[in-house]
Parts: structure tokens; sequence; C-alpha cells
């Protein structure tokens, strides 16, 4: 499964609130509740996130195994 618990920890390290991410970059708040829920999202979406955070995917997503999520 992939995750998205990096994204917050990013975001915090970069000082971009949520808000920041709707209101000056035009993220939907749809989009980031998806993120929210580990649900899919489109991989426009990620990249978009990796220009406006200057990062790599890994930076905002991971891959868990199944077993190892809780």
């Amino acid at each position: 499964m992939i995750v998205y618990d990096r994204l917050w920890i990013t975001l915090k390290k970069k000082n971009v609130s949520q808000y920041a991410l709707i209101k000056d970059y035009g993220i939907d708040k749809a989009q980031l509740q998806r993120l929210r829920k580990n649900m899919v999202v489109k991989t426009v979406i990620l990249n978009r996130l990796c220009s406006i955070l200057d990062c790599k995917i890994e930076d905002i997503m991971e891959f868990v195994p199944d077993e190892d999520i809780k």
C-alpha cells in the first residue's frame, strides 16, 4: 500500500501549510483529503506537490507492505 505520511513531515519541514497548498497553489481540498486517507491520487497531483515542495517523490510517499499496516 502507498502511504503519504511523509508528505505531512515534508510540509512541516518546508514550512508550507495545507491552507497554502489550497489557496496559493490550487491543490484541491478533495485531493488533500484523499492523501490524508491514503487513497488513490493522480500522478499529476504528486508531480505538482514535488514541484511545489522542491522535493523527490520519496519525500511525500512510501510503499508499505500490507502486512505491515496497522
